[in-house]
Formats: C-alpha cells, structure tokens, sequence
C-alpha cells in the first residue's frame, strides 16, 4: 500500500494489479462473464486427432467465408425485378433491358473494387460448405458413428444438408440470368405438376404467373435472413449435441505418448483450429482468384425464349435434374378433370423416399439389429459389410443421377446418341445400386477373412525357409499386440430370433424385422478368439 499526504488529509492508494492493464481487463471480463468456469470445464474436452473429423470444420469454416463474403455483397446488390436498360461499363451488354437485380450483379462484377472476387468467393465457398457436409455425413455413416445416442443429431446434419442446398439454389437464383432464370422455371414447373394444388402454390410462390413480379425480393429475404438464421441454429444445436455427447474414436488411432486420443481444445486444438481456418479461407481465395464461375454475363437477362444447350446447375442440385431426365415419355394422363403427370411426380416421389430412408436410417437400423447400446468407438467400414454395401448402392444410386444430370455433355462430348446415353443411365439406375451393393459386400468380407488371417497367422514377410524335411514354406512376422486387439476388436452381431410378444402372437411387424435382421447379419466373418490366437501362437512354436 501506498500513503500520499495532501493539505490536511492522508488517504492510502492501492498497489496496481499484479499484471497490469491485461490482467486487469481479464479479470474484468472474467467476474462478468464467467468464461473461465466455460474454459474450465469445457477447454479440456479431447478432440480426436485423425483427419477425417476435419471435414466437419472445412464445413463449418466455408459457411463463415459464406457469412463474410456475402455481408459484402450486401451492400451493392439490388433484390429487385424493376426493368433497366444497361449503361454499364461492360460493353456488349449496353442497351439491353435486364432487371435490376442482374444490371447489379454486373455491376458488382466489373465497376465494384474487389466485386468480382467476394462473388467468386461467396460462390465456392457454397460449393465447399456443401460438399463437406456431404463428405461429414458419408465419414460418420460408413464409421456407424450415428448409433445411440447420436441418432438425433445424424437428422440434424441432414437437415443442415438440405438447408445448405437450399441456400445454395437461391443465391444461384438471384442475378435474374439466363440460367437462374431456366433453374427457377424447371422449380415453377415441377411445382404446376402436382395435381389440384400445383398452379395455386405456383402462385403464390412467384406472385402470379411465372417469373412473377418480386420473385428475387423474395429469394433474396430467404436467402440472406430466414435460411441463414435456420442454418446457424442447427450449427448451434448440433456443436451442443457434440459437446454433450462427446466425440466418437476410432479405436485406439491416434493415441499420445499419455495415452490419451487426440488433444484437449484448450490450447492445442484451438491453437491447430485457427490455423486451419486461415487454411481454408486461403484455399477459398486461391480458388476464386484463378478459377472464375458463375459468369452472367455470358449468356445475359432471363429471356424464356432463348434455348441454351450445356447449361447445367450447380453441382449439388445436379442429382434432381438428372431424376426428370430419366423419366421415360408417355407418363400423363387425365383422370376427374386433372392432369396427373408422372413424369413429374415419380422423381419427386423416388428422391422424397431417398431422402426420408436417409434421414431415418439410424432408427431403421438400431430397429433392424435391435442394438440399444451406447456406442462410442466408431466402427471400421469392413467391420458392418451391409451397412458399408447399403452405403456404396446409395452414393451409386445418387451417383448415376448425378451423371444424367449433364447427359447432354456425355452425348456431345463422346459423340452418342442422346437415346443411348439415357437408357445405359436409365438402366444403372436400377442396376448399378445392386451392383455396389454385392461387390462392397464381398469385398468388406474379404477383408475381414484377411484380418482374422492376419491374426492368427501374422504377415508374409517373402522370406522362404526350407525344413529340414526337404518342404520349403514362408515364415511369417507375427502381428503385435497392438495390431491384434485392433483386428478382433469388433463385435460379432447375429440375427434376431423370432419370439412371440407378451400375448403369445407373432405379429407381421416382427416377421418383417426377423427377416430383415437375418439379411442384415446373414453373411459375416466371426472375430479370431483369444483361444484360437493363443493355439496360433503355440502351432507357430
């Protein structure tokens, strides 16, 4: 303490906080936040350190370059349809009548400092935060990390998937172009399809007849207000289903030398978070500077006459298209006075069932394999052959619609005929699933043969040995233990038994799922047992 005398009085000043003005600052934040008690009891958590649970983060870090890139477009982009003649600087669209949405977009692109890289940028950033949400989802279902008690969260993924895309086709909608225009008139059409109820929801979508009078003033309101704030909750509520759950392990991978899997978030993995942020922001930026996309002015204003051949959507919607490509003709008739077309409505049927299968599937499976455990070892794919083979026929099947997507692109490029394109797709459509699914199905069991083979004989090392009976065999180097656990470390499930319920009855609903757990489990490599490991090791003796 320090005493200072003035004119008749004598007061006592306190020593300055040990650390100075920081300190003091933190201590400040601290007694009214309380996030040491956060970092306290939080910072601490393990975080897995093996790669693939980094596509989740390249997620979660393209939608803030989203955020960023699109918070600048906001301030020179005009969300309305109003009518304009170009006197831009960019010369060959001068004179042409085009909306004020698009006339702004060109605007942004060739008059604004910085424009056309923050729409490049806020364009790939789209295209990536898609494509690791997907690649997030394809990690934790072929690892079975979405088993109890995680099921509710794989649904809140995929409905972050659905809003990603959905973010994606109105923002692609937006600049009023050419192919905006053709993507929103495919979207009204498939709308007028469903039958009673398509032309009014069509209306009341565009605001009349197509393309309507304020359709990009509501696109835009969708897109930069309620499917942002839609996005950012389920981020929100599914990093709170992470945290509380904590996070899956592969078994054993990636262990310390304190035999510890992966590092505490405090103040390693922060530290490595940050980093890779900067990463892929630069990634980003990179991309966008030398490879440019979505260039409107090519193709011009929305015109519904103009037919432009190779045009495709981006490529994530590309899955829908390609389901109305391969409808076979003829699939319309008249009944009570309407027009069911099926054409329409059975792609919308096929991919709304896709999707639902999906989004359900931890519960289909927990139900099919009656499996009520906590499960927080993630599995390896070879370890649930069906459930890794029902995963390749649905990439197959999503692929193939994918591909018919740019059908006309295949035909062109190849010189086919645009008949035979669409059949051989047509075809793989139904066949190519099953396909997937019987040979990952054989070679998961392959694989699982070579592990239990590999325990109980160990590697080939190529050496050859001659006895001294004359016979010549390979020696071979034994697996450690290590390597062994891991090999037979996975659980051998089997087949539901068919029991009668309390009443003494069978019902159709437990037939069903004895049935489905039959086929579920009917092919499958049992674990080598200690016991057979240990006469392994003695016949090696």
């Amino acid at each position: 303490m320090n005493t200072v005398t003035t004119t008749g009085q004598t007061r006592t000043a306190a020593a300055p906080r040990e650390g100075g003005f920081t300190a003091a600052a933190a201590g400040y934040i601290d007694d009214r936040t309380k996030i040491s008690v956060v970092v306290r009891d939080y910072g601490r958590k393990i975080f897995p350190d093996h790669w693939s649970f980094l596509l989740g983060e390249v997620a979660l870090y393209s939608f803030v370059v989203i955020l960023l890139s699109g918070s600048f477009l906001t301030f020179f982009f005009q969300a309305s349809m109003t009518q304009l003649v170009y006197d831009g600087s960019f010369v060959p669209l001068k004179g042409i009548t085009m909306s004020a949405a698009m006339q702004s977009t060109v605007d942004i692109s060739f008059d604004v400092r910085g424009g056309l890289l923050m729409r490049q940028v806020h364009h790939w950033a789209a295209l990536l935060f898609v494509a690791a949400i997907g690649l997030h989802m394809l990690r934790i279902f072929f690892t079975g990390a979405f088993r109890k008690p995680r099921e509710l969260n794989w649904v809140i993924g995929f409905v972050l998937f659905i809003l990603a895309m959905a973010e994606g086709f109105t923002g692609y909608s937006l600049p009023d172009d050419l192919l905006s225009g053709n993507g929103l008139r495919i979207i009204d059409g498939m709308v007028k399809g469903i039958p009673i109820i398509g032309t009014w929801t069509s209306f009341l979508i565009f605001g009349g007849e197509f393309p309507g009078e304020d359709i990009v003033g509501r696109l835009y309101s969708l897109h930069i207000l309620f499917l942002p704030a839609l996005v950012v909750a389920f981020i929100a509520l599914h990093l709170l289903f992470v945290v509380t759950h904590k996070h899956t392990q592969f078994p054993g991978a990636g262990r310390t030398q304190d035999n510890v899997v992966g590092y505490p978030v405090m103040p390693v993995y922060a530290a490595k978070a940050g980093g890779f942020f900067f990463i892929v922001f630069g990634v980003i930026m990179l991309i966008s500077s030398l490879f440019s996309i979505n260039a409107v002015w090519v193709y011009g204003p929305y015109d519904p006459s103009p037919i432009s051949a190779g045009t495709q959507p981006d490529w994530y919607i590309g899955f829908l298209d390609g389901a109305l490509r391969l409808v076979p003709p003829g699939w319309e008739f008249v009944w009570l006075g309407f027009t069911w077309s099926f054409n329409i409505l059975m792609p919308m049927i096929i991919i709304g069932i896709f999707i639902a299968v999906v989004m359900f599937y931890p519960f289909i499976e927990g139900w099919i394999t009656g499996d009520k455990r906590e499960h927080h070892l993630l599995d390896r794919p070879r370890n649930a052959p069906t459930r890794t083979a029902i995963g390749a026929a649905g990439v197959t099947f999503y692929a193939v619609l994918w591909a018919a997507a740019s059908s006309d692109l295949i035909a062109t490029h190849f010189h086919l005929a645009i008949e035979g394109v669409t059949h051989t797709l047509q075809a793989l459509l139904f066949v190519g699933p099953l396909i997937a699914f019987v040979l990952t199905k054989r070679t998961c069991l392959a694989l699982q043969r070579k592990d239990r083979s590999i325990a109980l004989h160990g590697y080939e090392s190529g050496r050859i040995v001659r006895l001294p009976g004359g016979e010549y065999i390979e020696v071979h180097q034994p697996a450690d233990e290590y390597q062994k656990w891991e090999l037979v470390s996975y659980n051998e499930y089997k087949p539901l038994m068919l029991r009668p319920n309390a009443e003494g009855k069978i019902t159709m609903a437990e037939r069903t799922r004895a049935g489905l757990s039959r086929w579920f489990f009917e092919d499958r490599i049992a674990p080598a047992s200690q016991t057979e490991i240990e006469a392994s090791h003695g016949d090696h003796h």
